[in-house]
Formats: structure tokens, sequence, C-alpha cells
């Protein structure tokens, strides 16, 4: 057998493929975007969600297959209480005006992350979004919130040792493709590409497992200045990348001259 039957045929077609299948998105600077202009921090979350419409809007007509945004993080309830609210509350308007835009244009809304510490309101409108865009076939848009990439293992190996624990499983069956099943977005493919804006360059505990093979793309650009002409510059980035998944440049290239 050649080298090149040997490469699994899921990692052929990431290698092949010059457009994204998932993108993850770190979207940083909404509050430096207000401070520079003299607004409160909340006005520059509020610029924020036009820039999510529109970067919604263009993966959509791109075709990418999954868009996950991380909305607020299990650590972002540190913040100013004031703060924290105003976000809760334009969660709350964002996904009962918008819900019905996204099953307009066919997309799938998800919210993953741990819910519980959510308003009962917050939930009420999630579970109404989720029910009223389930059965569309587009883009699925997937908003983490109270998310954080070691609760998302930790909550799914937690899985897995209750199997252990009732005698499904031997703790030696216990394997990464065991694990991924119980993952928060396992039924999506890893992302592709991931995008933070604002200038830092980490991933800030967002999908530590699923982020394992994807490009890293970082800019100075604060969030809600990030339109289609910067995520055009992203993707253009991305496909010119030499995705490699543990290969040689050489294999690589054959694989995707075959």
């Amino acid at each position: 057998m050649s080298k090149h039957e040997e490469i699994p045929a899921a990692v052929g077609d990431r290698i092949r493929r010059s457009l994204p299948r998932h993108i993850a998105i770190i979207m940083d600077g909404n509050g430096r975007w207000a401070q520079a202009r003299g607004l409160p921090r909340h006005r520059g979350h509020k610029a924020g969600v036009e820039a999510v419409r529109g970067v919604v809007e263009q993966c959509a007509s791109k075709g990418v297959e999954a868009l996950t945004l991380f909305a607020f993080s299990s650590e972002n309830w540190r913040r100013p209480r004031t703060e924290v609210r105003l976000l809760m509350e334009l969660f709350i308007a964002t996904l009962g005006r918008e819900a019905r835009r996204l099953h307009r244009n066919n997309v799938r809304l998800r919210v993953i992350g741990d819910r519980d510490a959510f308003p009962a309101r917050l939930r009420e409108r999630i579970r109404d979004a989720e029910d009223l865009t389930a059965g569309n076939s587009g883009l699925t848009f997937v908003i983490a919130g109270n998310y954080g990439g070691r609760w998302d293992i930790a909550h799914a190996a937690r899985r897995l040792a209750e199997r252990v624990e009732a005698g499904e499983l031997a703790a030696r069956d216990v394997t990464p493709e065991r694990l991924r099943p119980h993952l928060s977005s396992h039924d999506l493919p890893d992302p592709d590409l991931f995008i933070r804006t604002g200038g830092e360059q980490r991933i800030s505990n967002f999908l530590l497992w699923q982020l394992a093979y994807a490009e890293l793309y970082f800019t100075e650009v604060l969030w809600p200045d990030f339109d289609a002409r910067e995520l055009e510059h992203a993707l253009d980035w991305f496909s010119r990348r030499q995705r490699r998944f543990g290969l040689t440049g050489q294999q690589v290239e054959a694989i995707k001259g075959a």
C-alpha cells in the first residue's frame, strides 16, 4: 500500500479544500471600539451584533457549513456586574429579533455551553430560536455562551466515566474516538479556520479539543469593524495555507495533485 493510500480519506478531503467547512471566531474588541469613540462599553457590544449579522450572511452565501462564535465565556462572569447584565439583555433582545431572520435564510441556530446560569427568559429564548430553526439545512450558526473548552472536555469525560462506572466500558476503552461524541459540537466538523479579532493572540479556553488542527488567524481589527472585506482577507489567507495533519509537504502536494 502506498503512502497516499494509507492517508484517511477525511484528512485528504480537508487538505484539498480551499474553503473552510467550519469557522470559529473569538469576537474581541467591542469594548475598546466603544472607548475609542468616547462611548460606553455596551455600545460596542451592540455594534458587534451588526458585525455578527454580516459574517453570518457571508458564510451562508459562500456555503460554509458551520460558524461558531464565542459570545460569552465561562470566565466572563468576572466582568463588572452591570456589563454582564447588559450583555444578557442584549443576548435576549438579539435572539428575539434575529431568530426569524435566520429562519428565513435557512440558517440553523444552536447554542452550546452551560445554560443553567442564564436567566430563565434567556433560556426560553434560546429554546424557541433553536426549535424554530431546527429543520433548516443551510449554515449551522453556533453561539458559544457560558462556554469553556475545559468545561466541554470535562463534561464529555464525565459521561464516559459514568459508562465505565456502569460497566458499559472498560477504562482501557476510553479513547479520543469515544470521547468526541460527547463534546458539545460532536455533530459538526472540527473548525478548519479560527479567527480572533482585536489583536490578542490566544485561544482563551475556546473549543480546546476541536481546534487541534485549525489554522489560527489573528487580526488587529476590532470586532465591530470586521466586515465582509476582512473575512475575505482571512479566507484568502486560509486558502494559501499548507495543511499537513502530521504529513510531509510532499505528501500534501501529492494529495492536492491527485
